[in-house]
């Protein structure tokens, strides 16, 4: 039975162009999905990856704002709050949970009838098996990635690593800084709706990042109960710590 595909969908990230957005649906859908799978960002950071220009960017935030699609803070929804300079902060906007589901894949609903079939007939034994099953793919198609000198380098490129490769595989993970060690963001989740209802993906998921790094790490946020990201803190080792 091949799990890869559960792993997540295909890498259907945005990539830059010099084309403005027309009005209308097209516009918005391009810096929704900016939004979807390369993380929240400023109205100017989302023109950057677009190519277009931040006026037009707003134009389409204000309206997916509108509809409930989106939401603008004054800080990211992880990692430290930014330096407060003169003038007032650049909002930073993210999808709503409503904002992520508006993306019709038709691969959620199969995946969570799957894995409720799954449950009524197996039991919580089976659903765990599965997610651990699950687990051991995604690490062997990051082992794969990652190459076998990775688990050599030092802990900040082993991590900076890590997340390229989940990018590879459609998480569009980044890491940030936090203040006993680090936080590997993914941005993406494609079973945040299966994973609501069976949490044993995403801790089988933080395992498998337990395993690939050596030391425990802890998830403190995850798209399946209401976060705009999910969060896993990974802890600097004591050598870290000292050195620091």
């Amino acid at each position: 039975m091949k799990l890869l595909s559960t792993v997540a969908g295909p890498d259907t990230r945005a990539h830059p162009t010099s084309s403005e957005p027309g009005p209308g649906d097209h516009g918005r859908d391009r810096v929704a999905r900016s939004l979807l799978h390369e993380g929240p960002g400023t109205a100017a950071s989302v023109a950057a990856r677009l190519g277009i220009s931040a006026t037009a960017v707003r134009r389409h935030l204000d309206a997916l704002q509108a509809d409930g699609l989106v939401e603008g803070r004054e800080r990211p929804p992880y990692g430290p709050a930014p330096r407060r300079g003169r003038g007032r902060p650049a909002r930073v906007f993210a999808l709503t949970s409503a904002g992520r589901e508006s993306f019709p894949d038709g691969y959620g609903q199969l995946a969570l009838e799957a894995v409720q079939y799954l449950s009524e007939h197996g039991g919580d034994a089976a659903v765990t098996a599965f997610a651990r099953a699950r687990a051991d793919q995604l690490s062997a198609a990051l082992r794969q990635r990652l190459g076998t000198q990775w688990e050599h380098a030092a802990a900040q490129p082993r991590l900076v690593a890590l997340a390229d490769a989940l990018s590879d595989l459609g998480f569009a993970a980044s890491v940030d800084p936090a203040p006993t060690g680090a936080q590997l963001c993914q941005h993406n989740c494609p079973v945040a709706k299966v994973a609501e209802r069976f949490p044993q993906l995403c801790e089988a998921e933080t395992e498998a990042f337990a395993d690939l790094l050596g030391h425990h790490v802890q998830r403190l946020a995850t798209m399946a109960h209401g976060a705009g990201v999910c969060t896993t803190v990974v802890p600097a080792s004591p050598d870290e710590r000292t050195s620091a």
